[in-house]
């Protein structure tokens, strides 16, 4: 991948690295132990004040699990503020290739709605493929600091929250804290879609 990039170009993926890295749980000490450059110059790069090469970009991105491609999100639009902060549906990224675990043992998918992985929280939309998610008995939960907000835009899911089962359908909403054990499923034949609205950043499923 060619990385050429003029200085408003270099501060926006030096803010891509550090979302990541963040988001990761990793700090710039940990990073720089595990590529080919000092916890100096990596601060350098993610304030956008030192180039990167394809070789050091490749590096990064295997230590923060993502594909390079991440970092170079497509924008559109006439205006600065409108390529920075609006996502046309054709150029969203996967989110759930960032995830430690696979979308067949997620049983779902998600969209990265938001434009960036910066602020306190993020929008997602997930698609629960039809009798996909079923969890493991006893229930394997998540449960994590943080808040979760939802609504279910299509299709049928099955939440599990702490002891309850709750059956969700299109257009019910929910929130609840995230330290609350969760898990969803979709039990019917027919793809369900939901839009999320999570705090803080998380990437580890």
């Amino acid at each position: 991948m060619k990385n050429d990039v003029s200085q408003t170009d270099a501060q926006r993926l030096g803010s891509e690295i550090r979302e990541v890295r963040k988001a990761r749980g990793l700090t710039l000490q940990h990073l720089s132990e595990v590529v080919s450059c000092s916890k100096a110059y990596l601060s350098r790069i993610e304030l956008g004040t030192a180039k990167v090469s394809d070789d050091l970009l490749g590096e990064i991105s295997d230590a923060l699990a993502v594909d390079p491609g991440w970092f170079f999100p497509k924008q559109e639009g006439d205006g600065p503020l409108e390529r920075k902060h609006v996502v046309r549906r054709e150029n969203r990224r996967a989110l759930s290739a960032m995830y430690t675990r696979s979308t067949d043992e997620l049983g779902f998918e998600d969209e990265l709605l938001s434009s960036s992985l910066s602020g306190h929280c993020y929008l997602i939309l997930s698609r629960f493929r039809p009798g996909a998610g079923e969890p493991p008995e006893p229930l394997e939960g998540y449960s994590f600091e943080g808040e979760q907000h939802a609504i279910v835009l299509s299709g049928e899911v099955e939440l599990r929250l702490g002891s309850e089962v709750i059956s969700l359908r299109e257009g019910d909403s929910f929130s609840y804290p995230s330290m609350i054990a969760h898990r969803f499923r979709n039990k019917t034949e027919k793809e369900a879609t939901m839009v999320w609205a999570m705090s803080p950043i998380r990437i580890t499923w």
